[in-house]
């Protein structure tokens, strides 16, 4: 979905709307929410949720269990190096 609208931070038209994943917590305890919403403004820059984005990630988080279904995942650990 890519809609152009106007840029909150901004004020430029052209702002657009991806579907990015975001996780939250860690361990047995890691919620991930895919298909959120994100503004992205190619002229300044910005990224944001709307706040009504925001309010349906805390319903999605805080009733977790009538939404989510369990899947496998792998997890990696980043290294430096030095």
């Amino acid at each position: 979905m890519m809609n152009k609208l106007k840029c909150d931070i901004c004020g430029k038209q052209g702002a657009q709307i991806r579907q990015v994943s975001r996780s939250y917590g860690s361990g047995k305890n890691l919620l991930v929410i895919d298909e959120i919403p994100l503004i992205s403004c190619s002229h300044c820059g910005e990224s944001y949720f709307t706040a009504e984005t925001l309010h349906e990630v805390e319903r999605i988080k805080l009733h977790r269990k009538g939404f989510a279904e369990t899947k496998p995942v792998s997890v990696a650990r980043f290294h430096q190096v030095a």
